[in-house]
């Protein structure tokens, strides 16, 4: 059929886009207004678009759904990110259920009962609020918690490692459950049997 209205079709409205208002990426063309991300909807331009297929996406909502999976597998320093994409329509856990949250005790606080669950921090077992919260090791602690189990050093988002629940720096988590013996920095000095 051939194509009357002068422009090429948007591949995300379907509509005409002529020359003055054409982005085009993959090779199809779409508005400036409907240049966005298809999971958040965020506005793209050509350094922060990445394109799967008939898809486009930002480039973090693409590194959630087409990236690496596991552990080790982090955006940028965070490298401890708990954020699934849920919220986004990504559907990232396939095979995995999420497990219950535990509920909330029966001697909550008012505020508590009137903000509805309010999660607790694994150190010191009080109420973890917005403004306070820190995600490590999928929990969240009070920044005030969130220290070193053995040495209590302030820990950050490149410096953490969990291990049964507890967070550790890495210095700390590389003695304790590191590799040992010779050549992995655990032993300084070879004792000779006499």
């Amino acid at each position: 059929m051939p194509n009357w209205g002068g422009g090429a079709k948007c591949g995300a409205c379907e509509k005409t886009v002529y020359h003055a208002e054409e982005i085009q990426c993959n090779g199809r063309s779409f508005h400036k207004s409907c240049f966005l991300c298809m999971a958040c909807r965020k506005a793209l331009d050509s350094t922060t678009v990445a394109a799967h297929e008939s898809e486009i996406y930002c480039k973090t909502c693409y590194g959630r759904k087409y990236g690496p999976k596991g552990v080790g597998f982090g955006q940028g320093a965070g490298c401890l990110s708990t954020d699934t994409g849920d919220h986004l329509g990504l559907n990232l856990q396939q095979g995995s259920p999420k497990p219950a949250r535990p509920s909330t005790p029966t001697n909550a606080s008012k505020f508590a009962k009137k903000m509805g669950d309010v999660d607790k921090c694994p150190r010191c077992g009080k109420s973890v609020y917005a403004a306070e919260k820190i995600m490590g090791g999928g929990k969240p602690w009070h920044k005030t918690c969130f220290r070193c189990a053995i040495c209590g050093k302030s820990l950050e988002s490149t410096n953490v490692t969990d291990k049964d629940g507890e967070l550790y720096c890495k210095v700390c988590y590389a003695k304790n459950f590191g590799p040992k013996g010779i050549g992995f920095g655990g032993l300084t000095q070879v004792e000779k049997k006499e």
